[in-house]
């Protein structure tokens, strides 16, 4: 089942993708596809290839990213309502990066500003990874994954007040809204191989976090090194929400959204949902990307605005199914 799943989510995807590339404000252009392919129109080659593509890219690396890393958080603390947004993962990646912007490391090194968000977000990871060994119900983690956000906001909210000009204020306030318009090949360079890299340290946890859903004693009364596993899942956290942060900014709701859409389909098995919540992760951010791209406004809607819209009623959905639950 979880095989065809991810063949399936991959197909839908790669439809998503060719869709993506071929509409723009004329309508859908399957044509612009092929003169691109066989290089007739120049054109076409600058519209796909260094503007359609990298965003088409971009999307679909971040939201794999964030689904990958959401399933991961609510696998490590069994906590249905972990994800790198509401615990304050991405917004700390977000204060990482915009805090090198507006000390102008960023221009120093491509690398300062990915570096930025990863480094923080690992930090919060860390805290949060320690919280959840500590405590036993999920209302602590929430509770200081709520706080951890909220300090970071107010970090945020005093970066912005003391922007030394509009133009700053603008790329930071940017960065908050979350978006992956004028993204290049070169930016996914820098970000890719680290969602890559911590995209597998995560996959490589996909047995234990299995194991782990009948308690953290049982899974090492069956050889599971759990420390060892914190420290995977929380180094693939840190390092891809890191480098998805710092493609695309905050871009919320996808990392809760995703594991529970596919875990019905995976036999609610942590490690089994995993792959396919990075799959549908991509799947919805680059809809929701073409989305934004076919909007009638006078300016463009930015990534994470949207995607906050959709997911919103979809994680209260979820929140009120599971309290019904409770009560049955």
């Amino acid at each position: 089942m979880t095989l065809r799943l991810n063949a399936l989510l991959a197909l839908l995807l790669l439809l998503a993708a060719l869709l993506a590339l071929m509409t723009g404000p004329d309508g859908i252009s399957p044509r612009l596809i092929a003169d691109w392919l066989n290089g007739s129109d120049p054109a076409a080659s600058i519209i796909i290839a260094d503007i359609r593509l990298p965003r088409v890219l971009a999307a679909a690396v971040v939201g794999a990213a964030l689904g990958l890393c959401g399933a991961a958080l609510q696998a490590l603390t069994r906590n249905p309502l972990a994800e790198p947004g509401i615990l304050g993962v991405s917004a700390a990646a977000t204060l990482g990066a915009t805090t090198t912007l507006y000390f102008g490391l960023a221009a120093l090194s491509p690398w300062i500003l990915p570096l930025g968000a990863i480094a923080a977000s690992a930090l919060v990871t860390a805290l949060l990874a320690a919280v959840a060994v500590r405590t036993q119900g999920m209302a602590s983690l929430i509770l200081t994954g709520v706080g951890l956000s909220s300090l970071a906001g107010a970090l945020m909210a005093l970066i912005l007040n003391f922007a030394p000009n509009p133009f700053s204020l603008s790329d930071l306030v940017n960065w908050t809204l979350g978006s992956v318009a004028n993204r290049s090949l070169s930016d996914l360079a820098i970000s890719a191989p680290l969602v890559l890299l911590g995209s597998l340290l995560l996959l490589s946890q996909r047995a234990n976090l299995s194991l782990l859903s009948i308690g953290e004693a049982a899974a090492t009364a069956h050889g599971l090194d759990g420390r060892k596993t914190r420290l995977f899942v929380i180094a693939g956290t840190g390092i891809a929400t890191g480098a998805a942060v710092a493609l695309a900014g905050a871009v919320g709701f996808v990392g809760i959204v995703a594991p529970h859409l596919v875990r019905p389909w995976t036999g609610h098995d942590p490690g089994r949902a995993l792959l396919p919540s990075a799959w549908l992760g991509a799947l919805l951010l680059v809809l929701a990307d073409l989305l934004v791209r076919l909007l009638p406004t006078d300016n463009e809607l930015r990534l994470g605005v949207v995607a906050a819209l959709a997911g919103a009623p979809i994680f209260m959905a979820i929140v009120l199914r599971r309290g019904r639950t409770s009560h049955v």
